[in-house]
């Protein structure tokens, strides 16, 4: 990047940049389609940037590859940049975008659900019953749609995969493994 390129860098270029930054543990996702990128402020007038990121989960090695990357995206546009990290509200697959799900299909990854199907998605919703009733008790089967053939005849094989976000899934059908990016 030349001079002059630095002095036509403006906020709006350096979020797009911070936004495009592909996930490192799955590189077809960016970290704003993930869902974890939460803030970007950008102070043009002192050349720098706060950025904030919620991690999938608390402890995630991934995180601190993302703050190297966020900084060296600023620095490249001559921006300083200072990562954050936000763990409440915690992240929620709903939050991850359609295009982002989409690419992780497409990659052969099958995209997690609604994070909430199946049960109470929060504690407090049950309200303040005290032992006055029966907890209600959903009872669903989880399918899953093989991203290589589209059967729901699908087995998980470990709940854990390459990441401790996904699991490690069979196929009945075409007998392919794949993972599963498991609803949180």
């Amino acid at each position: 990047m030349t001079v002059t390129d630095l002095a036509m860098t403006t906020g709006v270029d350096l979020r797009h940049a911070i936004a495009a930054i592909p996930d490192p543990e799955v590189p077809v996702i960016t970290i704003a389609e993930l869902g974890i990128l939460r803030d970007v402020d950008v102070d043009d007038s002192s050349h720098s940037v706060t950025v904030t990121i919620t991690p999938t989960y608390s402890g995630c090695p991934a995180m601190a590859a993302i703050g190297d990357r966020i900084r060296h995206e600023a620095r490249l546009r001559g921006y300083a940049a200072q990562v954050a990290t936000r763990l409440s509200p915690a992240w929620t697959t709903d939050w991850m975008s359609q295009s982002g799900k989409d690419k992780l299909e497409q990659f052969g990854i099958a995209p997690p659900g609604p994070a909430g199907a199946g049960g109470l998605s929060d504690p407090r919703d049950m309200g303040d019953r005290g032992d006055k009733g029966a907890v209600p008790v959903t009872i669903a089967r989880h399918v899953v749609v093989c991203p290589q053939c589209g059967s729901t005849d699908t087995t998980e094989i470990a709940h854990f995969g390459s990441t401790a976000c996904k699991a490690l899934r069979r196929c009945e059908a075409c007998r392919e493994p794949f993972d599963e990016f498991k609803a949180l």
